[in-house]
C-alpha cells in the first residue's frame, strides 16, 4: 500500500440536510467556513448537503419523484411523437406498395 495516502486531519464535522434539518456529528475532512453550536455545547464546522440518509428515497423506503427540470416528461413526450412518425410512416409504405402492385396487376392485363 502507498504510505501517506490517506489524509491525517480528520476532525468533528456537523453536516445539515437541507430537505428536513436533521443534523449529524461525525468525523470529516471536509473544509467548511460555517460553524454551528453543536448539543454538546462545542462549536463545530458546518457543511450543508442537499440530500443525505435522512430524506433519500432508498433509506427512507418512500419513494418520490424528483424531477424539477421536467426531464421525465420530456422523454415520454419524445417517445410518444417517435411512435407516432413510425405509425404513419409503415402506413403510408403499405399504402404505397399497395398501388404499385395494384398497377403492375393492371399493366399485365
Amino acid at each position: 500500500m502507498k504510505k501517506e495516502l490517506h489524509p491525517k486531519n480528520y476532525r468533528l464535522v456537523v453536516f445539515k440536510d437541507l430537505n428536513n434539518d436533521v443534523l449529524f456529528l461525525t468525523k470529516s475532512t471536509v473544509a467548511s467556513k460555517e460553524t454551528i453550536k453543536w448539543e454538546d455545547g462545542n462549536e463545530y464546522p458546518l457543511v450543508t448537503v442537499h440530500i443525505s440518509s435522512a430524506s433519500h428515497p432508498f433509506f427512507t423506503g418512500q419513494e418520490k419523484m424528483i424531477d424539477i427540470e421536467g426531464r421525465v416528461d420530456r422523454f415520454k413526450a419524445r417517445q410518444d411523437a417517435a411512435a407516432k412518425r413510425k405509425d404513419a410512416t409503415l402506413s403510408k409504405a403499405k399504402k404505397v406498395r399497395v398501388r404499385k402492385t395494384a398497377d403492375i396487376v393492371e399493366e399485365s392485363k
